[in-house]
């Protein structure tokens, strides 16, 4: 799997480019801004972008999305309590408060365990509940993408509507921490560079 990391919007969101090398498909994950940086990128390496992906329905991590859609046509992927959460009324109004444009609905809800199929490559849904009800994180082997369920050196914060913090340590805990150490942490923020291992998570990560 090929990863490039863009950090993007306002918020320093790391939005992800994964691609299969043999085929060149493509997804895009949490495009939380600069659409035109993204889709000059995948210009740029000849990808073909089969979906887009949000590791949770926070707008930071989505108001790219209705963009790249028109731009790509592919298909927005979202786990389904996320999907069932984002779209009560009470829940948009809260967030409209951002300021950022929310996600279409989406095209396919998925489920821990599903397997999202990209040429030669497969993407792991791991369901990581507390930083959002649909949180979910990505694992293509070696390779975790986390969203905002875990950083490098931090943890997603649990005070907005939906989030637990408790079910949150219970993710990593039990869904992510069972992983080898040397599963590269991918975060859902921070800047260009920005990665880690599970191990060194373990080690130095003070909410760990």
């Amino acid at each position: 799997m090929e990863i490039r990391q863009m950090s993007v919007g306002t918020m320093a969101v790391c939005c992800y480019i994964v691609s299969c090398p043999q085929t060149r498909q493509a997804a895009i994950v949490d495009p939380g801004g600069d659409e035109e940086r993204i889709l000059a990128e995948v210009k740029r390496a000849g990808l073909d972008v089969r979906y887009i992906i949000a590791t949770h329905g926070h707008p930071d991590h989505v108001c790219g999305i209705r963009r790249i859609k028109e731009a790509t046509g592919a298909e927005i992927i979202m786990h389904r309590a996320d999907a069932a959460f984002f779209w009560q009324p009470d829940t948009q109004n809260y967030f409209s408060m951002l300021g950022l444009e929310p996600s279409p609905l989406p095209d396919r809800l998925v489920e821990d365990g599903d397997i999202i199929e990209l040429g030669n490559e497969q993407l792991q849904v791991i369901h990581t509940p507390g930083h959002t009800p649909g949180g979910i994180c990505l694992l293509c082997g070696q390779d975790l993408l986390t969203g905002d369920t875990l950083f490098v050196g931090g943890i997603g914060r649990t005070d907005f509507p939906g989030g637990s913090h408790q079910q949150l340590m219970n993710s990593i805990k039990d869904r992510l921490m069972t992983l080898p150490g040397d599963t590269i942490v991918w975060p859902g923020h921070g800047y260009g560079g920005s990665r880690s291992t599970l191990a060194e998570e373990l080690q130095t990560n003070p909410f760990l």
